[in-house]
């Protein structure tokens, strides 16, 4: 059954976007009837599980396929919190069973090679012929940016960018370094997914380590000069863990020029650091597919109609999330959730042979300092002057000076955010 346009406001401005309402201006030529439409959804994270269940609430009479590899998804969002032993691996973890049984979306657990013009084709050869496409690949790290990196040293140096396997190995490190030990995390330059997560990430390390290993200490490596919510974390450091976390920035010591996973040593420009367990997280980049397919610009990130998500580089074909660059918007699990909703609309508006409307967007990010203390930032988007630009006045972030019961209230806000975008995502 098809959602009334009141039940499509509604459910678009809970999740902090506009509506892309139509108007019948657009080329007819392009009209494909939504009845017999076939749309292919690659990737089922934040944005590709939320545009393939809003493209059958949106329109119920579409033919949507996901293609995702895995079975289970786990979320970046929380991973961190792995990592400081206030979740399990199972409390991020989802499947897809309700976006099928509920929704109807056709679920392929297959990768995905390469898009071509009118068809996705999975690693075995099939194809899955689309009239829209949408490709949601996150992203990859590259191993051409650092000397000393390659996949093989991801056994002893786990990035653990990617929640799953090295998220569990992480931790199993974390459990084994002694007691006096030194944890090195390193994040990367501009951009990458989830600004803030190296540093919730520093946070939980330190709540695990301050409960389990006092004489321990995080030092991170930063190659940036500042960081996202920085006077927020740094003054949460300050009241909870002292000396425990140093922060150094890229001209004070904190750029790394290349990384030694035998001798478990990464170089700066003062000198080689040792660590007991070393988190190095690389440059990134649009997911593989995204590049194997010509989506992507000579940066590694797809360029795309800001107002519909269609690439400039293929017609018809969708990137949303992580792998697009969408203005101002940061690389986010909200973000993508958002665009989804976005670009579904626009798919369904197109579809009918009406013009998208440009779009506002919303994104809100909580972080977790220690287990009752966290900080946000949020923010709202609008199209503006070609292009996705931060609305002026609006959001903002946690009080600098608030006091231990609002950081309290923060961590349940954080709590009630997971589940509401996760259950957007695959209820």
């Amino acid at each position: 059954m098809q959602v009334t346009r009141r039940q499509f406001s509604k459910l678009f401005l809970a999740a902090g976007a506009t509506t892309l309402a139509g108007c019948n201006t657009a080329s007819q030529s392009a009209r494909v009837s939504p009845s017999s439409a076939r749309i292919v959804v690659v990737g089922g994270g934040f944005g590709g599980a939320t545009a393939a269940k809003y493209l059958k609430m949106m329109d119920n009479s579409l033919d949507v396929t996901l293609v995702e590899p895995n079975k289970t998804f786990y979320t970046c969002p929380f991973s961190n919190l792995v990592l400081g032993g206030l979740k399990q691996m199972d409390d991020i973890a989802h499947s897809y069973t309700k976006l099928e049984s509920l929704y109807g979306v056709k679920v392929v657990h297959a990768r995905a090679s390469r898009v071509e013009a009118n068809a996705v084709v999975l690693a075995d050869g099939s194809r899955i012929p689309f009239d829209r496409a949408v490709v949601s690949p996150g992203v990859d790290v590259r191993y051409d940016k650092m000397p000393g990196h390659s996949p093989d040293v991801e056994d002893k140096m786990p990035h653990a960018w990617k929640a799953g396997p090295q998220t569990v190995q992480l931790r199993k490190q974390l459990e084994a370094m002694p007691d006096g030990g030194t944890v090195v995390i390193c994040p990367p330059e501009n951009p990458f997914r989830c600004p803030p997560g190296p540093y919730e990430r520093a946070s939980m390390m330190a709540h695990y380590l301050s409960q389990n290993k006092p004489r321990s200490k995080v030092l991170i490596l930063d190659m940036k000069e500042k960081f996202s919510k920085q006077p927020l974390f740094t003054d949460g450091w300050n009241l909870h863990y002292r000396d425990l976390i140093e922060w150094r920035q890229g001209s004070a010591g904190g750029k790394v020029l290349q990384i030694d996973a035998a001798n478990m040593q990464v170089e700066t420009e003062f000198g080689w650091e040792k660590g007991d367990v070393i988190n190095f997280i690389p440059a990134q980049w649009a997911g593989k597919i995204a590049r194997d397919s010509g989506l992507t610009n000579d940066a590694g990130w797809c360029p795309v109609n800001q107002i519909t998500f269609e690439s400039e580089k293929m017609p018809k074909v969708h990137v949303i999330g992580d792998a697009s660059i969408a203005g101002a918007m940061p690389k986010s699990g909200f973000s993508a959730n958002s665009q989804a909703k976005v670009c579904a609309a626009a798919i369904v508006s197109l579809l009918r042979g009406e013009d998208p409307v440009a779009p506002s967007f919303a994104n809100t990010c909580y972080s977790l300092v220690t287990p009752n203390y966290s900080i946000s930032v949020a923010a709202v988007y609008r199209f503006n002057e070609g292009k996705i630009a931060g609305v002026s006045g609006a959001g903002g972030v946690s009080p600098k000076n608030a006091d231990a019961a609002a950081r309290a209230q923060e961590a349940v806000y954080a709590q009630g955010w997971y589940d509401s975008i996760t259950q957007d995502m695959f209820a």
